[in-house]
């Protein structure tokens, strides 16, 4: 499950919430997203979960933009 607090989820339910407030909301989501969990699958999950049938919602668009802009994985690791 990619949204165990039902952040995401509430968000949509949110009459009239701002772009400040869902930007709030997702870093608390992501803070809280497993250690080794794939962000980026992450993402996607929830926007196909909610962005599709709430494609004009603030929320939407910070998922969009947030697989726009996260960092490809290129399959190699950083050497420490």
């Amino acid at each position: 499950m990619t949204d165990p607090k039902g952040l995401i989820r509430e968000s949509y339910r949110i009459d009239g919430i701002t772009d400040a407030e869902c930007r709030s909301i997702l870093i608390d989501w992501a803070l809280s997203l497993p250690d080794g969990q794939d962000q980026n699958a992450a993402l996607a999950g929830q926007l196909e979960t909610y962005g599709l049938e709430n494609p004009d919602h603030p929320m939407t668009a910070l998922l969009r933009e947030g697989l726009e802009t996260a960092p490809k994985r290129t399959g190699r690791r950083k050497r420490v």
